[in-house]
């Protein structure tokens, strides 16, 4: 198959852990299945190829990405290169978004359109975090579906989120999902909350994506300049260099012998140059004092000086990405038309063939026409992975300072922005907690459905329920089965697969704790009360010297825990500690009004505390506290099913 093969891809299938900030999708055709049959034919994959990058072509021609762009290449079914580790031929693609979140999001959209150009396909998208779609739609799943559940599950078809449901294939393998999706699809449609949840995310896309293009008025080296115009998506690239530079690309901008030769001589052009807003923010909120060589403007005009200390970040980024990347000898991998034939002379495209043969010659001819096509959409890619041969054929035409001068540049775009965001995160926060509000409320109804035809109750009775229901279930929360994933006990646990008895072992432990204790004691009470174990215990019941301690060692314990047990109540009285807690007998009349005040005193020391109502009590001062906002009651109350109504008359 015409396919470049990636033997140290970031595909292969050994690498077993996902790189950060990079996002991968797989693209399988319908007829990629029918492996029963003839394999597809390659020009197949080579057309679909063509055409899902003719439909993308005009939303990416002027998108500027991060790091790298949107892309897809093909995957032979002999040579299987993706993460899935699927035997299916396939496209696939991986795009490095960096610190520019807007760059996922953007390539999701780009998935969702292809899947409604193309309705005989189905698309897997993820990243490092795994099937991150879900993670956005976390409030409105089955239970079921968790980061263990979920592989070969979630793909995207017809412009819809498609999950395979657990009951109709326990274990899906990707071949059987795929078929699912395929022949189940309204089975496996997500349902409409979800849908909204993942598709809330790219509704604002196209526009959203040229929205986050900031354009910024510069002063730069003629060089830079020259560059810029001609292939304006390369400020991606100088960004990424002075963003992430170390101290051995520091050096290369210390001397600047690519982008400003002539030193301080070097003449400033004024160019308006088109960023991302995340590439403006990178280069403007770090400290960078220019070398000594460049020909920096004095601080007297303000805002030309800010111009060029803007452009100095610029260049000093495509000289340490230029030298970075020459060093490294990348710029000519995978960009000849050599290396691509090659490449299908490896992957047995032309099937043994005598070179010259009428079918060696009908296959090349198809090769170069479909390398000359795809090349076409694949030229950005190109620049940005090997932009040492471009800026060099760029650099090497005529190019004068004269060139930009005269030319009127429009202003800077306004970049309050960059200091408002602080709006904008707390409109998601909002968002979020709605969201969790709304999930809370739909899960308490749900608990609270078979209690709608009790007939209406005053709202003290609700309240009521309310402030009994929190101390119920804390007591239910308490006594719940915990482990790693959380105090929750499944709804199908089988507790039969638990060898181990955990009463059987705490009663276990407690007494021979108690036993062992006690055997220095000598109390033939707690020893007495230890004998349930089933543990042999001949050795505490003897009856010799050494096992009964004396009537002296006995007193003087008693006497020691009087004692302490005075001296901290004594240090207790000096507090307010004993009034906080409210007592089983607090709310009840008094029938003896002149009783002592030593006997009130005496009574209270006995009078016990009441555990639920101070535990509600609790809750209702800190959910309080927090006036209407999030926090840690109201986070917990809503995991118990708990809904509290806000307390408007707070501070009234």
């Amino acid at each position: 198959m015409a396919a470049t093969p990636e033997p140290d891809s970031i595909f292969s299938q050994q690498n077993s852990r996902l790189p950060d900030d990079t996002v991968f999708y797989t693209i399988f055709p319908d007829f990629a299945l029918n492996l029963n049959t003839t394999p597809p034919e390659p020009s197949s994959f080579q057309s679909l190829h063509l055409q899902i990058l003719q439909s993308v072509s005009p939303y990416t021609k002027d998108y500027l990405w991060q790091h790298e762009p949107f892309s897809l290449s093909l995957s032979s079914q002999s040579q299987p290169s993706c993460l899935c580790s699927s035997d299916i031929p396939h496209l696939h693609g991986k795009l490095r978004f960096g610190d520019n979140l807007d760059d996922e999001w953007f390539a999701v959209f780009l998935l969702f359109h292809i899947s409604a150009t193309f309705p005989s396909i189905s698309v897997r998208v993820w990243d490092n975090d795994g099937e991150f779609l879900l993670i956005e739609a976390a409030f409105h799943l089955p239970r079921w579906l968790n980061p263990d559940t979920s592989p070969n599950r979630v793909f995207i078809r017809q412009n819809h989120l498609h999950i395979v449901p657990k009951h109709r294939i326990p274990n899906p393998s990707l071949p059987d999902s795929l078929r699912f999706v395929i022949n189940f699809g309204d089975e496996s449609r997500a349902p409409e909350s979800v849908q909204s949840a993942v598709k809330s995310k790219i509704s604002e896309y196209p526009e959203r994506a040229r929205k986050n293009v900031h354009s910024i008025r510069v002063r730069v080296p003629v060089a830079v300049a020259q560059v810029l115009r001609h292939e304006p998506c390369l400020i991606s690239l100088a960004v990424e260099g002075f963003y992430d530079r170390d101290i051995d690309a520091m050096k290369h901008a210390a001397r600047m012998e690519r982008f400003a030769p002539r030193g301080r001589e070097e003449e400033l052009v004024r160019v308006l140059v088109r960023m991302s807003r995340a590439m403006y923010a990178q280069l403007v909120q770090q400290t960078f004092s220019a070398p000594k060589c460049y020909p920096m403007l004095d601080r007297t005009d303000k805002a030309a000086y800010l111009e060029a200390e803007l452009g100095m970040k610029i260049a000093c980024g495509f000289e340490m990405i230029y030298q970075m990347r020459r060093r490294e000898g990348l710029e000519g991998k995978g960009s000849t038309w050599e290396a691509y034939r090659e490449s299908l002379e490896r992957s047995g495209y032309f099937e043994g063939l005598v070179p010259g043969s009428k079918e060696y010659r009908r296959l090349m001819q198809n090769a170069e026409e479909y390398y000359r096509n795809s090349s076409l959409f694949s030229r950005a890619s190109e620049m940005l992975s090997a932009p040492v041969r471009r800026i060099d054929e760029i650099l090497a035409l005529p190019h004068l300072a004269d060139d930009f001068k005269g030319q009127e540049v429009p202003p800077s775009d306004d970049d309050s922005w960059l200091y408002n965001g602080e709006d904008e995160l707390n409109s998601a926060l909002l968002e979020r907690q709605k969201e969790m509000d709304l999930y809370n409320n739909s899960k308490h109804k749900k608990k609270q459905k078979g209690e709608e035809d009790t007939g209406p109750s005053s709202s003290s009775n609700v309240d009521a329920a309310a402030l009994g229901d929190i101390a119920k279930t804390m007591q239910d929360f308490v006594h719940k089965v915990s482990s790693y994933k959380g105090a929750e006990v499944p709804e199908d646990r089988n507790l039969k697969e638990v060898d181990l008895n955990v009463d059987r072992f705490i009663q276990d432990m407690e007494s021979v704790m108690k036993r062992q204790g006690f055997a220095d004691a000598g109390s033939d009470v707690d020893i007495e009360e230890g004998s349930s174990s089933d543990f042999d215990m001949d050795e505490f019941e003897d009856e010799s010297d050494t096992a009964e301690p004396s009537e002296d060692n006995e007193h003087r314990e008693d006497s020691f825990l009087h004692s302490y047990s005075d001296a901290m109540n004594e240090e207790l009285k000096t507090t307010s500690l004993t009034k906080s807690f409210v007592r089983a007998n607090e709310q009840a009349p008094k029938k003896d009004e002149g009783k002592s005040n030593d006997t009130e005193d005496m009574e209270e020391d006995f009078s016990p505390v009441d555990v639920d109502v101070n535990l509600v009590k609790s809750f209702l001062d800190s959910f309080s506290s927090q006036q209407g906002l999030p926090g840690p009651a109201s986070n917990l109350l809503g995991l118990m099913g708990v809904q509290l109504p806000r307390d408007d008359k707070k501070g009234k």
